[in-house]
């Protein structure tokens, strides 16, 4: 696939006058960048045609010599029902129009018609093939749950399910022009994600990385767009913008949450329209790359609340995955705890410590706010202070007791009186129960770390239980 060409599939004019097949195709070029065309003056080739190539969208002639318009009309939705017809004739008959449309044309327009009425509507019958071809390659990818390029996933550690499914979902829209909206916790991988769709989209550009957390309008513009000698003062040479860098490749706007009001309209221009205006020129330049975005942020909360403009949030959540915290994928633990221990002992040059059993059931009940860049960084810190065989949990025991104030740490002690609400005070062996049960639970069974978490030795834990069961 040659991805300096839009769209992905061919587009093939088919008419008996070479002169309006070059107007056409300049036109559709010059216009929307619609650059994929094919030409065909003889209508007996373009069954051939469709034989072999990637055909998605026909613009079709009516009145042509050996085989007219209707006939190839009915042919086309007889073979090849997923390619779209247009008709574009000098024929403005509405009886002519009706059978085309029952003969199944996607749209009728006449050659008379303004010009950028009919590239209008080209690129409306594209951006429909394009959602219809990503739908079908998403619902082949999860029927099957199969990944043809898992290698382009390495970065991202995982044995998680939910994880899985979300490569498969990129797998299957990273070859879409259409936007990409990957949002999630801070730490959760969402530049890797971002990377993996690069990598995967067959775009022979680069992926260039954007990050517009505090950028101010003029900053952003300038940034995003470039600009010309002589824009403003200080312009003394012309600037490529990360656009122009971006060509062919993948623009990854990170933190696209935090974006102002007047950049998002830019932003909204840019995405709608296909192209855009270096600072200080009157003269437009195509969007040449595929778009990507990222946030830590709920935009729907913020698009509710009018931070966020809403014609701009439905254009970028097109295709959206949403990357699960950490601590909905405990099964992620044990894994990425034995690789970051051997991670971090071969960066130290130490030995691989052994991790207690206990160590496992202790993260899994804390809420991990920074997520794995979290995780990663203390065990990095337990392995540098390390020294004997089994790895010490005072680290992680401390990292996690200085991070209890976070209000989404599920291992907080609440700083109100917990019984201030009860009407009704339970007796002090109720309240031991009660206690005890929860530690239990939140250790899974495991009555050390069970003890740990209430402040206690194991033998006194196993003793209060025993009374608890009489």
């Amino acid at each position: 696939m040659n991805n300096d060409l839009y769209p992905a599939f061919g587009v093939l004019l088919v008419d008996d006058e070479p002169a309006w097949l070059r107007s056409l195709s300049l036109a559709l070029e010059s216009n929307s960048g619609i650059t994929n065309v094919v030409l065909c003056k003889d209508s007996r080739e373009v069954m051939g045609i469709l034989e072999r190539q990637n055909i998605g969208l026909i613009l079709l002639d009516l009145t042509m010599p050996h085989l007219c318009g209707e006939e190839l009309l009915t042919l086309i939705g007889e073979q090849y029902p997923d390619i779209a017809t247009i008709v574009v004739s000098g024929l403005n008959q509405v009886g002519t129009i009706v059978t085309c449309m029952k003969l199944g044309a996607y749209d009728y327009y006449v050659k008379t018609d303004d010009e950028e009425r009919i590239v209008c509507g080209v690129l409306r019958a594209i951006k429909l093939l394009e959602l219809q071809r990503d739908t079908k390659e998403m619902t082949q990818r999860f029927v099957t749950c199969e990944l043809k390029h898992p290698e382009a996933f390495h970065a991202i550690c995982t044995v998680d399910r939910a994880m899985q499914s979300i490569f498969a979902y990129i797998e299957a829209v990273a070859q879409s022009p259409l936007p990409l909206l990957i949002t999630g916790e801070s730490g959760v991988g969402k530049e890797l994600l971002a990377k993996a769709a690069h990598d995967l989209s067959g775009c022979k550009g680069e992926l260039v990385a954007v990050n517009v957390a505090g950028l101010d309008d003029t900053v952003f513009a300038d940034t995003l767009f470039g600009h010309v000698r002589g824009a403003f003062t200080g312009a003394e040479s012309v600037r490529r913008g990360m656009i122009e860098v971006a060509t062919n490749g993948t623009l990854f706007l990170d933190e696209i949450g935090d974006l102002s009001t007047a950049s998002q309209v830019k932003l909204l221009r840019l995405i709608q329209e296909g192209e855009y205006f270096p600072l200080g020129s009157d003269q437009p330049k195509r969007l040449k790359a595929r778009i990507i975005v990222a946030t830590h942020q709920n935009l729907e909360t913020k698009e509710a609340s009018g931070a966020f403009r809403r014609d701009l949030f439905y254009r970028l959540r097109t295709h959206h995955v949403l990357i699960p915290p950490l601590r909905k994928r405990i099964d992620d633990l044990p894994y990425l705890l034995d690789l970051f221990l051997e991670e971090a002992a071969r960066t130290l040059g130490k030995k691989k410590p052994t991790p207690p059993p206990s160590l496992v059931p202790l993260l899994s009940t804390y809420s991990f706010p920074g997520n794995i860049r979290e995780l990663k960084a203390m065990i990095y810190d337990a392995v540098s202070t390390h020294k004997g065989h089994m790895l010490s949990m005072d680290s992680f025991l401390k990292a996690i007791n200085n991070s209890s104030e976070h209000p989404v740490t599920m291992a907080s002690v609440p700083e109100h009186n917990p019984f201030a609400c009860f009407e009704r005070l339970p007796t002090f062996a109720n309240a031991a129960t009660y206690l005890l049960e929860e530690a239990l639970t939140r250790a899974k069974g495991n009555q050390t770390l069970a003890a740990r978490l209430l402040g206690i030795s194991q033998p006194s834990l196993w003793k209060r239980l025993k009374l608890a069961r009489r």
